[in-house]
């Protein structure tokens, strides 16, 4: 139910109606920062949808204050749905996915225009997470930030992976890509990616940047990283083969993390057996070359040590996830199948 018609705004001098959505789900520490970042773009959207998504908490009174749109999406659907109402009751030509932890900075929009006027063959373009969190909560969340940064900086250019936290797509190709699969609440990206890139180009550029709200416990980290890998199995392995996708983290560290506490154990063998973990140890490090010296440039050496720790840990709770996704998947009880193109036409 939509709480009326506010938020829409005047068209904007070059033409371009862009229509900004926000899906929601118990984000009141963040919505606001969220709100007030879109309306101070410096290119001002046609209009600003908020679906929430069943929230418990003071979203839907927050978002009320500000002249957007609300929309309830019928409960707890997942991010896909939310997302999928927005696009059908937006009107723009152009739409900007921006998730509720997330604060654009304010050319953010404009820049995302300019990405797709270059390139007339683009038909989305997605962004970077600055290098500091829109809350400090601690060494976790700076690691989290460091590293989505990272990951998204040194892919930037012609992918052919769209992540939606901070993304602009023309409503013709989101039509011909179809909705984002409802049956998914993580790896939807990357399926989606899939469908998107059949059908138009896609770039990644660190000219559209938003500040994002983290988790910051390390539990809820690793938990949030076991969950996420569990539909790797059945979308991101295949996507990784394909020229142009965008790796989180590289396979060779994936793979070389869980050998190093696997063969740690040779030790107790003979102490000339500690070389197996070590070698495995620094083929995880050189797994992402640039990773290490842009963390020390950031944060400092104090921090780049406990930083590798944190994320050989990382790598194992996904390591863990994707297994017992596979294990899910063989069983038959995995992911769903991926949604054929045609599902938008």
């Amino acid at each position: 139910m939509a709480s009326g018609m506010r938020g829409r705004g005047r068209m904007a001098a070059d033409g371009q109606r862009v229509s900004v959505i926000v899906p929601n789900y118990n984000y009141e520490k963040t919505l606001g920062a969220c709100l007030d970042a879109v309306f101070a773009q410096t290119h001002r959207p046609y209009e600003v949808i908020v679906v929430d998504d069943g929230s418990t908490d003071r979203s839907r009174d927050i978002a009320a204050r500000y002249p957007c749109r609300v929309i309830e999406g019928g409960g707890n659907r997942g991010v896909s749905a939310a997302r999928n109402i927005g696009a059908r009751a937006a009107t723009g030509e152009i739409l900007f996915f921006v998730d509720s932890d997330v604060a654009l900075f304010p050319d953010a929009i404009a820049n995302a225009l300019a990405v797709l006027a270059a390139d007339p063959t683009c038909g989305c373009v997605h962004g970077t997470y600055d290098t500091h969190p829109l809350y400090d909560d601690g060494p976790i969340e700076h690691y989290r930030v460091l590293h989505a940064h990272w990951w998204r900086r040194r892919s930037v250019g012609r992918v052919n992976t769209a992540i939606f936290a901070l993304a602009a797509v023309r409503r013709a190709a989101f039509l011909a890509a179809g909705p984002f699969h409802e049956g998914l609440r993580d790896a939807e990206d990357v399926e989606y990616s899939d469908r998107l890139a059949r059908v138009t180009g896609i770039r990644l550029t660190d000219t559209v940047v938003g500040r994002h709200d983290d988790c910051a416990g390390f539990a809820a980290m690793l938990r949030e990283q076991y969950r996420r890998s569990l539909p790797l199995a059945a979308f991101a392995g295949a996507h990784r083969m394909r020229a142009g996708s965008v790796a989180v983290n590289p396979a060779l560290g994936v793979l070389a993390a869980p050998l190093v506490p696997a063969t740690l154990l040779l030790g107790i063998l003979h102490p000339a057996l500690l070389a197996v973990p070590l070698a495995c140890f620094g083929l995880f490090l050189l797994a992402d070359p640039g990773l290490l010296p842009f963390v020390r440039r950031e944060r400092g050496g104090a921090f780049l040590v406990w930083f590798v720790g944190v994320h050989l840990v990382a790598q194992l709770a996904i390591v863990a996830g994707a297994a017992a996704g596979l294990i899910a998947r063989l069983r038959g009880t995995g992911s769903p199948r991926p949604l054929p193109l045609t599902a938008g036409r």
